[in-house]
């Protein structure tokens, strides 16, 4: 198992990720209202979760803000804690840079869009299900795979089989790709919204692409030796004692 900690930012995120911050905070309070305005949270996740039979049209949808509002109403409910918390790490490692590369607005458009297709993704794959999907992992992973087309060779401290190291993001980005694809075999037979993930990914580097600042590279490498510590001497420079 490999979980992210900590990312050396390559930004100098001149402005507080303020939205990045946000949503974990409002995830936070949905997953506690979600515990305790009801003695029965499945039917909450049935009312505000995605279910494919609804989206479609062959099931009647319980909730109250009918299936097409659900694709961004799921992202802030969650089955428990350890979901949650899974979910806010990533967030809280891999958001703020691509908020930097964005901006505010744009990234809370990024986050939301990214989940919604996610959501569908989700929809598409069964679309008989009357199985609800909870949880911001769709929007996430939309977050990861943009952070990887930004920064691909930040370096993250991260825990791998319960040892801290320190690796380059495209290998614990990649693991987790990997990781997707691998089950999604046993998709049918998992708790885990597989092709949730993949949409969510999918749908992050497209958003990216139309959503990004003018200016923001891609794929680029900065490490602390690229950086140069003083500035070269103009070619141009006086020497000691020539005339002005």
């Amino acid at each position: 198992m490999v979980m992210p900690l900590y990312d050396d930012n390559p930004f100098k995120l001149p402005r507080t990720p303020v939205v990045s911050w946000a949503l974990i905070a409002v995830t936070i309070v949905a997953f506690i209202l979600e515990f305790s305005v009801t003695d029965n949270p499945a039917v909450l996740a049935h009312q505000l979760g995605v279910v494919p039979a609804a989206i479609f049209g062959a099931y009647s949808h319980p909730g109250a803000i009918g299936a097409l509002l659900t694709p961004f109403t799921y992202q802030f409910l969650h089955a428990d804690v350890m979901h949650l918390i899974g979910n806010l790490i990533f967030l809280w490692v891999f958001a703020d840079n691509v908020e930097q590369a964005l901006g505010r607005w744009r990234f809370l458009i990024f986050y939301l869009l990214a989940g919604a297709l996610a959501g569908l993704a989700y929809a598409v794959s069964d679309p008989g299900s009357k199985v609800p999907l909870i949880g911001a992992s769709g929007s996430v992973s939309g977050v990861v795979i943009a952070y990887l087309m930004l920064r691909p060779c930040a370096k993250l401290t991260a825990l791998v089989m319960g040892i801290p190291l320190r690796i380059s993001a495209y290998w614990i980005i990649g693991v987790f790709i990997a990781i997707q694809f691998v089950n999604l075999g046993a998709a049918a037979r998992s708790d885990v919204a597989w092709w949730c993930h993949i949409g969510g990914m999918a749908a992050g580097g497209l958003l990216l692409l139309l959503l990004k600042r003018s200016g923001v590279k891609l794929f680029e490498c900065i490490r602390p030796g690229d950086i140069p510590l003083e500035p070269a001497m103009p070619q141009t420079a006086r020497l000691p004692g020539a005339p002005r």
